[in-house]
């Protein structure tokens, strides 16, 4: 082991010391070539690998540019100066730009040194080879020991040598389909050389050739070694990955430089006169070492890019060959192995497009088998999850339709790890999902060698039921593919239009699916189908028609989904089922998460189901900052649904959900409530045209009902009903909705003198939801006067005997306060006195100062009364009490003003009333 250890070190200090030593190694031509080969043929596998470093250095140095002066000091340094001057770009001075103007030396290989370089290629990569052939094929009558550690050898020698030389190995010929030469036409892609050329390119391919040899070989005899088939792959790497040894040179160089970078830059000291400030100042030893990294990385990109662009240059059939070993060996059942072997499948498969469609093909057709074993199905993921793969779904419809069908015909396998692997594939695929080639669009009938698009959507449609056998998950996948391609097709209007209905019903009947998951979806997919509707209903779609031949006239949109709605019980059975969306729980009486998710969808269930189109919100559009009405159980995106129906099909969907609301209204279950609140918000939004008397009538009454209901436990809901149906249109939010008087007008109507406090409370919570939504410099003659009529309400009421009425009167008085005050300053002469600020100011300010000072003296007073007579323990009398209360609730209506962010409107008035309510600490009890 010392003796191992030594020579290891020994060996590795040289190749380090020697790593630019350039022409100074021919004088040392046989030592060298005698080290290595000594390195080789030791029989421990450390030593080897030093005499791999040991070789790759030598032949770096030899063949490769680098700058030879990079450390050398300037004409203008005296030898005794220990710090080096830093210079940069932007040079004024002459020192500095003598340092600019020193470039550095760089070593140009000669021809003893390409002559060295190319013995040592001889031996060790030409010779290795052939030698590699002769153990596959020949039987090696020895121990089976020793016939790895020599194949273990022979590959390391390979891959040292091809490590040494990089791309100054000519590189694979590639085919012409047209038959011309198979010599590479130079290329101004991007210009860069890494060296001189050695070796040629018979030399790289008759080397591909015999490694394919070998790697078939060890593929069938030596299948479960991982350690020669890790080799082998590396070998192959550095074949056929023309430029990729530059690309990890360069990719861990400027990993070290970002690092260091930060050390040896100076940065700017002065930020005020710019011609001053000479920036990013360095030693010129950087500004060398930055100049060979971007060399570097010049030279890893000048060939990368060459092929890709041209459609009549193909890869050779030797590249072919390793591309399907490297597949192979990317299907194995040693996980490192499908690691090394799936990275350079995948660089391979970016240099060349050409070939991803055959490896999609065989993927997916893994993924279909159901005898395939785990690690195939492992191996398959991986290489399918690629981004280069996922980016060439979007341009070849054929692998599209492999690669879709293949994860959806993927249920039978019964491993957990193949289960997740695939789940994990189809979240990245719905991730990075892009679109579809136009050209898929127009080949949209299916032709024999490939399927058209509406006959993939007619498969996946059919995947999509739930009457098949098909896992719940890969329903989800079904129907969520099924949006992603229709959302695409968006672009071919005449396919969108053949699809649209079909689809929208699907999702419509999905609605009441037994599957929450697919509820989910359902929601997020009608909402976004649905969602280019005109703002009233039409029934004059237009009569499209598929090109199935099966179907001939397809009626439109809005007539196949008021049919489906018009099924018996279909409306019922929707809202009952979307009532089980809302998880309350028992503790705080709010649902959980997102749709109450939380509780039964994973991690990458929720990826499939929302992505895309929960993220952003459109509503509320005014902050939520009441807290009487708090609470995250309305869902706006269910009241979307309801008013996105009732457009697109007319008033056949409004009495279908009347008849279907008369149970959920009355129940007592806070989910059949919520579902209420949502559908109703729907209607009382969606301005539909068509007999809007009688279903305004209805509406009216109903929400009459609910603000008389004695019950305060669904609350919230109804507020945020109330705040969606009053809620304006258009982008700015400021075009009012159709029924938004009537609402208002509903609210305004006075409750009956015998109902119970909670009830008083929860209209004027309602009346606060309802004006906080109102635009107030859009606001109309017949809006200000319900301002009027609710301030003056509001104003009257202040000395209620109840706290929670009190409290309710304050927030609504603040809205409507700061309303009245946008619209005031939006043109002040529009409203009258009475409406003005002057109004409801002077009603609230009067006297405030000395309602306090009264409080205040009468507490004193009655403190001393009850001291020297108990009997007359009766608190205050009715005015004092009624005067208090005024001031708790003027109390509530600051609060409520500095929380709502509309303190600066009500300043004037806060700083009024701020001195009478804060005197009254510790009299008001």
């Amino acid at each position: 082991p010392a003796l191992e250890t030594a020579l290891d070190y020994y060996l590795r200090v040289l190749a380090i010391s020697i790593s630019y030593a350039g022409p100074v190694l021919v004088s040392y031509r046989e030592e060298l070539k005698h080290v290595i080969m000594s390195a080789f043929q030791a029989p421990s596998w450390k030593v080897n690998g030093a005499g791999d470093h040991l070789l790759r250095s030598v032949l770096g140095s030899l063949v490769s540019f680098y700058p030879l002066d990079q450390y050398k000091p300037f004409s203008c340094q005296s030898i005794a100066n220990i710090i080096e001057p830093w210079g940069c770009s932007k040079a004024h001075q002459d020192r500095e730009v003598e340092m600019l103007n020193f470039p550095p030396k760089w070593h140009d290989p000669s021809q003893d040194e390409l002559s060295f370089a190319n013995e040592l290629l001889e031996f060790h990569f030409q010779s290795a080879v052939e030698e590699l052939l002769t153990i596959c094929q020949t039987e090696v009558q020895s121990e089976t020991g020793d016939e790895k550690e020599h194949l273990k050898i022979t590959l390391l020698r390979i891959h040292s040598a091809l490590q040494g030389v990089m791309s100054c190995l000519p590189e694979l010929r590639p085919s012409y389909k047209d038959g011309r030469s198979k010599v590479v036409e130079p290329s101004f892609f991007i210009a860069g050389s890494s060296g001189s050329t050695v070796g040629s390119s018979e030399m790289r391919e008759k080397a591909a050739e015999l490694v394919h040899i070998a790697c078939r070989y060890l593929l069938k005899e030596r299948t479960d070694d991982s350690i020669l088939l890790a080799l082998v792959v590396r070998v192959i790497d550095a074949l056929v990955n023309y430029g990729s040894l530059e690309y990890d040179e360069w990719s861990s160089h400027v990993q070290a430089w970002k690092l260091e970078s930060a050390a040896i830059i100076e940065p700017q000291c002065n930020f005020i006169v710019p011609f001053h400030a000479q920036g990013k100042k360095r030693p010129r030893w950087a500004l060398v070492d930055k100049a060979h990294l971007h060399n570097t990385w010049r030279c890893s990109q000048s060939s990368y890019h060459r092929y890709r662009t041209d459609a009549n240059v193909s890869p050779s059939s030797l590249m072919v060959n390793l591309v399907k070993d490297l597949l192979d060996l990317s299907l194995h059942n040693y996980e490192t192995v499908r690691s090394y072997a799936g990275r350079s499948l995948t660089k391979m498969l970016k240099r060349w497009p050409s070939l991803i469609s055959d490896c999609v093909l065989t993927l997916t057709e893994n993924l279909r088998d159901s005898k395939a074993l785990e690690h195939v199905v492992l191996g398959s993921c991986s290489i399918l999850a690629s981004q280069t793969v996922l980016r060439h779904l979007t341009t070849d419809s054929a692998s599209l339709s492999s690669f879709i069908m293949g994860i959806l015909g993927s249920s039978h396998h019964e491993s957990i790890k193949c289960q997740k692997a695939i789940t994990e594939l189809f979240v990245k695929y719905n991730i990075r999902f892009s679109g579809i080639s136009r050209s898929f669009f127009k080949n949209s009938q299916s032709l024999a060698d490939r399927p058209g698009f509406l006959g993939l959507f007619s498969q996946i449609n059919a995947l999509g039921f739930e009457t098949n056998s098909l896992h719940w998950r890969y329903n989800l996948m079904a129907n969520r593919v099924l949006l992603l391609l229709i959302l695409a097709s968006r672009s071919e209007p005449d396919i969108y239009s053949q699809i649209l209905a079909e689809t929208a019903g699907h999702f419509l009947r999905n609605l009441k699916s037994q599957l929450p998951h697919s509820r989910m979806l359902a929601i997020s997919a009608l909402n976004t189908l649905l969602e280019g509707s005109p703002h009233k209903a039409s029934v004059e779609d237009s009569q499209q028609s598929l090109d199935h031949p099966e179907e001939c006239n397809i009626l439109s949109t809005g007539t196949l989904l008021n049919d489906i709605i018009q099924e018996e019980g279909f409306m019922n059975d929707t809202l009952n089922s979307l009532s089980h969306v809302h998880i309350i729980s028992d503790s705080d009486g709010s649902s959980k998460a997102s749709y109450g998710a939380s509780s039964f969808q994973s991690g990458s269930d929720k990826a499939i189901t929302y992505f895309y189109f929960d993220f952003s919100a459109s509503w509320p559009c005014t902050p939520s900052w009441i807290s009487l009405v708090g609470g995250g159980t309305f869902y706006s995106s269910f009241a979307k649904i309801f008013k996105r129906l009732i457009q697109q099909c007319g008033m056949p969907v409004m009495s279908s959900l009347q008849t279907a609301l008369e149970e959920f209204l009355s129940s007592k279950e806070r989910s059949r409530q919520c579902v209420a609140a949502e559908a109703m918000a729907g209607m009382l939004h969606s301005d539909v045209s068509g007999d809007l008397e009688s279903g305004s009538d209805w509406l009216m009454l109903q929400l009459q009902k609910v603000v008389l209901a004695p019950s305060v436990e669904s609350v919230p809901e109804w507020a945020s009903c109330i705040r969606y149906a009053v809620t304006g249109k258009e982008r700015s939010g400021t075009r009012a909705p159709v029924l938004r008087q009537k609402v208002l007008d509903c609210l305004c109507t006075a409750v009956p003198q015998s109902v119970a406090t909670s009830v008083l409370a929860k209209r004027y919570s309602f009346l606060s939801v309802a004006l906080i939504e109102i635009s107030p410099h859009k606001m109309s003659p017949a809006e200000e006067q319900y301002h009027v009529t609710i301030l003056n309400e509001l104003l009257d009421n202040m000395s209620h005997s109840s706290a929670q009425v009190r409290e309710a009167i304050g927030v609504a008085m603040c809205v409507a306060c700061s309303n009245v005050r946008l619209a005031g300053a939006r043109s002040p002469g529009v409203l009258t006195e009475q409406t003005g600020n002057e109004y409801w100011y002077k009603r609230l300010t009067d006297g405030a100062t000395e309602l306090s000072v009264s409080i205040q003296n009468n507490s004193q007073s009655k403190q001393l009364e009850l001291a020297s007579d108990s009997s007359t323990a009766n608190g205050l009398d009715n005015k004092e009490e009624a005067d208090a209360k005024r001031m708790e609730t003027i109390f509530h209506f600051m609060i409520a003003s500095l929380k709502s962010g509309r303190s600066s409107v009500l300043l004037d008035v806060i700083i009024a009333l701020f001195y009478p309510v804060l005197s009254l600490q510790g009299n008001i009890k």
